[in-house]
């Protein structure tokens, strides 16, 4: 439970596989730079982000280059 609130832990898991976003704390689950990471692995990790992240339009938009 301590490592899915764990920033650098999570960083780098979604590094490795973009899925693992959908394990992360809710908190992170808000971290443009950990949903970034995720949807550059697996473009489709965007599904598991905050909802505040899918709203924003320039979020979703670089994440969907970042995906490609």
């Amino acid at each position: 439970e301590d490592l899915k609130k764990d920033k650098e832990f999570v960083l780098a898991a979604v590094k490795q596989n973009g899925q693992a976003l959908k394990y992360a704390h809710e908190d992170l689950k808000k971290d443009k730079e950990i949903v970034l990471a995720a949807v550059k692995q697996y473009g489709s990790a965007l599904y598991y982000a905050h909802e505040d992240l899918k709203k924003d339009k320039e979020f979703v938009l670089a994440a969907k280059k970042k995906g490609r």
